[in-house]
């Protein structure tokens, strides 16, 4: 029906902008045999025109014609004023109907322009809603597809955010870690920076009471100088008075010596005659008892040239026995040490190292009272033989050695360093007070000779022990604690064998 009625106002609307109702003549149309009317219809902002057709009995294209006699053909008759009014007040009745018709016809027309203009509202309402709808899902179906793509997006950005999160999360907790790492490292470096300040607290009062020891020692040796040259002044006539008795005695004791000499030779050629003649020799080992020699030397000097035990006096009732080597570098030399194959441990107390400990056939320390009584009766010779793993040997020779007192600590004492142990001594020259693992005498505050084991004249440790431990070959390098002898094989070789013997200078 909506395609009739479109069909419809199509040949019915023509649309215009006004009528002109002053002119008959616009409304009538002669030259075509037919008759249309106009009318025009306003609504809202449109106006339409609208063709009406001719009433019924106007349709044959003239005016109804009038016979008066006077209008014939195509006679034209000049009309009188009567007729021309007759003729127009026809002319308007005719009008006035025509109006009317086309005012029913207008009327109907409104009537169907209105329901029509309705129902299209209507429709056009229901068409602008199905397409605003379909407009609107096509926009929220790109909205949900755009929200899709941009939730996609966000989910990766997400999840790169939530990774890279985890590795800094990570990194923090390695950070924290590293952080915790560095701050206990600090904590032990702070606590051994306490320790090293405690420390050197200690050396340092060590050190002022060395310095206020020294300072009264210095008083004491300059009382003790003062009387000495008191003594010296007053001594000195005494003193050559005691050198022309001194040669008397030499004198007296040279002969004495050749004497013993003669008598030790007598012996041994009755001892000769007596085996052959099977004379018990107890005769004569009580002859040669009597004599009392004072170390080895003078037993070498008086014939005894085989290495082994003897005995000596040091005063006529203080004897000892002592192992006399007579053969090494001229002979006549009284051990003090040896070391062969560890079966000796040299850790020992300090009354242990003053008395002496060990076999005199095998590792021993001869004793530190006895050196001191020996050393301190006329001037000594030590000498060191050292042995290595790979069986060198090298010695080191000190011509003047002597010990101090027990209250002196036996402070070593030593003058004129040679030998084939090394260039310098590892010995300390200007003297060092001997140290056991319960009597510390050294000049360090570790202890030396806890750490490096043995009794020694360690001064601070030093580059010497021949008391250390005993290793092996195949364990002896590297070794702090051995028997040791910087000069000669370094600070960590523990050597093989040693020995320290002594004899008289200027044998």
């Amino acid at each position: 029906m909506k395609i009739t009625v479109l069909l419809h106002l199509t040949l019915l609307l023509v649309r215009t902008s006004s009528i002109e109702d002053s002119s008959v003549e616009k409304l009538t149309d002669i030259s075509g045999g037919s008759r249309q009317h106009l009318n025009s219809v306003q609504h809202g902002e449109c106006s339409y025109t609208f063709i009406l057709p001719e009433p019924e009995e106007n349709r044959t294209g003239s005016w109804p014609e009038e016979h008066d006699g006077k209008y014939e053909g195509n006679s034209v008759q000049k009309e009188s004023p009567q007729g021309k009014q007759c003729h127009l007040n026809q002319r308007i009745q005719h009008l006035e109907l025509a109006m009317e018709n086309y005012t029913h016809w207008i009327q109907k027309i409104e009537v169907f322009v209105k329901d029509f203009l309705t129902k299209d509202t209507t429709h056009l309402r229901n068409s602008a809603l199905h397409n605003g709808m379909t407009a609107m899902l096509d926009l929220g179906t790109k909205l949900f597809s755009q929200s899709t793509q941009h939730i996609r997006r966000l989910t990766d950005i997400e999840t790169q955010v939530f990774n890279q999160t985890s590795r800094l999360e990570i990194k923090s907790l390695e950070n924290s870690l590293s952080s915790n790492k560095l701050e206990n490292k600090l904590l032990w470096q702070t606590s051994e920076i306490n320790q090293l300040w405690d420390k050197t607290s200690t050396l340092e009062q060590h050190m002022h009471n060395m310095e206020a020891r020294h300072h009264a020692e210095l008083g004491w040796m300059k009382g003790e100088h003062t009387e000495l040259q008191r003594l010296l002044a007053s001594q000195k006539s005494s003193i050559q008075t005691l050198e022309l008795n001194l040669e008397e005695v030499i004198t007296n004791n040279s002969a004495l010596y050749r004497e013993q000499l003669q008598m030790h030779s007598i012996i041994n050629d009755l001892f000769k005659l007596c085996s052959k003649n099977k004379v018990s020799p107890n005769v004569f080992k009580q002859m040669d008892d009597q004599i009392k020699y004072r170390d080895c030397a003078e037993l070498f000097r008086a014939g005894f040239n085989r290495s082994g035990i003897y005995t000596i006096y040091i005063s006529t009732q203080d004897m000892h026995k002592v192992y006399c080597n007579m053969e090494s570098a001229g002979g006549g030399w009284t051990i003090i040490q040896s070391r062969t194959d560890g079966t000796l441990d040299f850790h020992r107390t300090w009354k242990e190292y003053k008395m002496g400990f060990g076999s005199l056939t095998g590792e021993h320390w001869l004793g530190n009272e006895l050196v001191y009584q020996l050393t301190n009766q006329r001037q000594y010779t030590l000498r060191l033989e050292l042995t290595d793993w790979d069986g060198n040997l090298a010695f080191s020779q000190y011509d003047k050695f002597y010990l101090g007192s027990e209250k002196q600590n036996y402070r070593l004492f030593l003058k004129s360093f040679s030998g084939t142990a090394g260039r310098q001594s590892s010995l300390v020259i200007n003297g060092a007070d001997f140290s056991t693992k319960d009597m510390d005498n050294d000049n360090c505050i570790c202890k030396c000779a806890l750490m490096l084991t043995g009794g020694w004249w360690f001064d601070a440790c030093g580059p010497s022990n021949l008391n250390g431990m005993y290793y092996t070959s195949e364990q002896n390098s590297g070794k702090l604690d051995g028997i040791k002898w910087h000069y000669f094989k370094g600070p960590n070789y523990s050597l093989r064998a040693t020995t320290m013997m002594i004899r008289p200078f200027n044998f």
